[in-house]
């Protein structure tokens, strides 16, 4: 005998099975999530990129044309022996003769993948530095680097947050709570593209070095504006009275030049206040050429201090470094000569081209 199926049944059946209905936003909250489901709607609009890190505001400047990590003394020879390209596996020997600032010996192992990167050094007086990144997310990244040395220790902890148009960052240098509290120093960062153009932020840092000393609390906030073939940006630090501003301007597609202004407007450290207002100012100017197989930076500053950077690539292997500094209100010179050799069998190299474009891109969580 055939039955007949209810048809209230089916379709109450049906619905159990179906895709669950559309909740609309009801209640004392309906009218914030309603707004800011129209904030984002209009944020997506507005096209907005990613602006960078506060601490690299001024990166086209201090970073791409100034001299402040390149320049050095001395004679100086490094050999690199890469094992891979994709991931990033190599050793370096590093010697160096004539500087204070460098050992005379170090050794030093890199690795580095789409999600970890690990680097270590070890020096002739048994000095050691190391780094280890680790990307979570593809937003968030988790940055580790460990310093020991006969002068003292470091260790510091960064987590970095890269959204679509933000980025926030919070970072701890030698935190402890082995006092009956925390000792050490955080800070926290967060920049805001506004416009595809202009980008504003803030930074605080606090520090405590001994439970002994009361806590110091700096807030600073910053500026960018980034236009086609140029950039300028700004700090303001209003506890200590000091402002900074960087102006960066591409020439040509070869050419890029950039100024830097630091204004101190009151004395800064524990007698400063004590002391009466303070000023004191320093301008760095530099420019940097950009050829096919060599590389040439200057600058020059109001404390009478020219500096001058060339890199030269004589074959893939080998790239020469020429570094030079004549400070005249010191009435000092030094001079700098590096010689650096990277080794790699032809699969390696082959390897390099093809996986070149995806490690240059950001791949790797340096």
């Amino acid at each position: 005998m055939d039955v007949k199926p209810n048809p209230v049944q089916v379709q109450a059946a049906d619905s159990l099975f179906s895709s669950p209905p559309t909740v609309s936003h009801t209640g004392p909250f309906a009218r914030v999530l309603d707004a800011y489901a129209a904030f984002q709607e209009r944020r997506e609009l507005l096209g907005l990129a990613n602006p960078g890190t506060v601490e690299g505001i001024s990166r086209e400047v201090t970073r791409d044309v100034f001299l402040n990590n390149s320049s050095f003394s001395g004679l100086r020879a490094e050999l690199t022996k890469v094992f891979s390209a994709a991931p990033v596996f190599q050793v370096a020997h590093s010697l160096s003769m004539g500087s204070q600032l460098q050992p005379p010996y170090s050794y030093m192992v890199l690795y580095g993948s789409p999600r970890v990167f690990m680097q270590g050094s070890l020096d002739n007086d048994l000095q050691f530095s190391g780094r280890f990144n680790w990307r979570w997310t593809s937003a968030l990244v988790s940055k580790t680097a460990v310093q020991l040395t006969s002068q003292g220790n470091m260790f510091t902890l960064d987590n970095d947050y890269t959204g679509a148009d933000f980025s926030a960052s919070l970072k701890a240098v030698n935190p402890s709570l082995l006092d009956g509290g925390l000792t050490g120093m955080l800070v926290a960062s967060y920049l805001q593209a506004v416009t595809p153009q202009l980008s504003l932020g803030i930074d605080a840092f606090w520090s405590r070095p001994a439970m002994a000393y009361p806590p110091e609390l700096n807030v600073s906030y910053a500026a960018r504006y980034k236009a086609a073939d140029w950039m300028a940006c700004g700090q303001l630090v209003p506890d200590r009275g000091v402002l900074e501003a960087s102006y960066w301007r591409r020439l040509t597609d070869k050419v890029e030049t950039g100024i830097n202004c630091n204004l101190a407007f009151a004395g800064i450290g524990p007698g400063g206040p004590m002391v009466g207002p303070q000023k004191e100012g320093n301008v760095t100017i530099g420019a940097k050429y950009d050829f096919r197989q060599t590389w040439f930076r200057a600058q020059i500053d109001n404390q009478g201090k020219v500096s001058c950077l060339l890199e030269k690539m004589i074959a893939p292997p080998i790239r020469v470094t020429f570094s030079g500094e004549i400070d005249h209100k010191q009435s000092t010179a030094k001079l700098g000569l590096a010689v650096a050799i990277e080794a790699a069998d032809e699969a390696v190299m082959e390897q390099q081209e093809q996986a070149g474009a995806a490690m240059s891109s950001g791949a790797i969580p340096f």
